[in-house]
């Protein structure tokens, strides 16, 4: 057999070129999965909540812009023909992340740099997304076949592992763990489980299990053929009947798939990993022969849905320019609100230089008080944009400063998924309110944003402190004034009617 020699540039541009064709494509196979979801769904509010997902899937096929804001942590698994040899004086990693490199500072869509170097200490960002996490696998051939994945920190946070007993039961420690995952992951997605192996083998079997392609469609109408696809049905079926829905809202949805990959394990264990995939599924599959770069075929604008998500004529109009603790107080959990107006917005480093300054009693660069804060880091805007997808990041990692933005005066806040019990108390003690954004529709939320501009700590750049000007910005009201939180008493509901009206039958 003749070495095949894999040019350098031809790695660089393919893994450059897959990332940017799935920071705006979905993979099909997920679009059409969610978009039967859709057709099947009755809570309106996971109704109206995938419309937007599924909208603003083609809306970034046809801008070239992406799915969310959160571009994703790059990992990269190669199986490497032994036959291939890779012409570079390089590393494979560092071959690997000069096209990570290429894609995220793609001037014509530049994608958001979120990777920190020295994590535990000074968390310093290395501005182009790299270094990417890679998987090398040597197997026999004459090809190199490479699975990109870019895999949003929200969903990447919900990862669980347990190191089991061997009697232990493997369904019943995912009922457990789905509805403590809560809805910082995006439902409706996937989930991926790995069995067996060691701790750290489970959960790069679980990771790998998300590269397959939805298929459970085709699963349940042919019937399970051995004890995994078996199940795979079980857990679909039962995550499902919990009744959490997409966005955590309620509803019949809350996985699309279940994967599930495994390895032989020790006599006295059996390590289980779990992996969420989110809305924003992201991955794509290529192989090179030595022949040039590979490139994948972008899909038709035809085989994606109709679904055209227009504000909901119901919703409250609310100007944000003269809003009122006596309106904050009128809405209740589970109301619709268009947004107008000017709102700040603030993150994980924004809140955390806050509390510093105020403990050293140093005056803050805004005024909080009568505001409304959006928790976001937005990617940069290209050509004539204002701002780039701006969708919400999961407001669960600003809960521990709640309490402490709810005393500056703040009115309300707007973020993706639950709020923990402290936050939820702090909101009903200040009667304030939490307001939910859809995650996944980073593109079409930013559609609403019609002016920018940078107020406070213009050093922490997507995590500085913005003023947007908002012009029918959609929200449901997922905590209210007096503490009723939908995420907590929506599941509930729809847990009971899915088993009282049997609602998932022959689903």
């Amino acid at each position: 057999m003749n070495t095949v020699i894999i040019r350098e540039d031809d790695l660089i541009e393919t893994i450059a070129d897959a990332l940017q064709y799935i920071s705006y494509f979905h993979p099909m196979d997920y679009i059409r999965a969610l978009a039967a979801a859709y057709e099947r769904e009755v809570s309106p509010a996971a109704k109206d909540a995938m419309a937007q997902i599924l909208s603003n899937s083609r809306m970034c096929a046809e801008g070239h812009r992406p799915i969310c804001q959160d571009t994703g942590i790059v990992t990269v698994f190669i199986k490497w023909g032994m036959d291939c040899r890779l012409d570079s004086p390089r590393s494979l990693q560092q071959v690997v992340d000069e096209g990570v490199r290429r894609a995220y500072l793609h001037p014509e869509n530049k994608l958001r740099a979120s990777i920190l170097a020295d994590p535990a200490f000074s968390r310093v960002n290395t501005k182009d997304n790299t270094p990417s996490v890679l998987n090398v696998e040597m197997v026999p051939g004459n090809k190199v076949v490479i699975d990109v994945a870019a895999k949003g920190g929200g969903s990447e946070n919900k990862s669980k592992f347990k190191m089991m007993n061997p009697s232990d039961s493997i369904v019943d420690w995912v009922l457990e763990m789905v509805p403590q995952m809560g809805a910082g992951w995006c439902p409706p997605g996937m989930l991926g489980i790995g069995i067996g192996g060691t701790a750290e083998k489970a959960m790069l079997l679980a990771k790998q299990s998300l590269m397959d392609p939805i298929d459970m469609t085709e699963l349940l109408a042919r019937g399970p053929s051995n004890p995994t696809e078996e199940l795979r049905i079980e857990l679909y079926e039962k995550v499902n009947a919990l009744g959490i829905g997409a966005q955590g809202l309620g509803g019949l949805s809350t996985v699309l798939d279940v994967k599930i990959a495994d390895w032989p394990t020790h006599a006295a264990s059996k390590p289980v990993a779990m992996i969420p995939n989110c809305a924003a599924t992201r991955h794509a599959h290529i192989t090179l022969d030595g022949s040039g770069p590979a490139y994948l075929e972008p899909p038709k604008l035809a085989d994606y849905p109709q679904i055209d998500w227009k504000p909901d004529t119901t919703a409250k109009r609310v100007d944000l320019d003269h809003l009122t603790p006596e309106i904050v107080a009128s809405w209740k959990q589970g109301d619709r609100l268009l947004l107008s107006g000017k709102m700040l917005t603030g993150r994980d480093a924004a809140h955390k230089r806050i509390a510093d300054m105020l403990a050293k009693g140093e005056q803050l660069p805004v005024e909080f008080r009568g505001r409304v804060i959006y928790y976001v880091g937005p990617v940069d805007p290209v050509g004539e944009e204002i701002v780039g997808p701006a969708g919400p990041t999961t407001a669960t990692r600003m809960d521990k400063f709640m309490d402490m933005m709810l005393g500056q005066g703040l009115l309300a806040c707007v973020g993706k998924a639950e709020r923990g019990p402290a936050a939820t108390q702090s909101i009903a003690k200040h009667k304030s309110a939490y307001l939910m954004a859809v995650g996944g529709a980073a593109y079409l939320v930013a559609r609403a944003i019609k002016g920018s501009k940078v107020v406070g700590f213009a050093d922490l750049g997507m995590e500085a402190i913005y003023e947007f000007e908002v012009q029918d910005f959609p929200v449901t009201v997922a905590v209210d004034s007096e503490g009723q939180n939908v995420h907590v008493n929506a599941p509930k509901l729809w847990q009971k009617r899915i088993k009282d009206e049997g609602l998932l039958a022959g689903v």
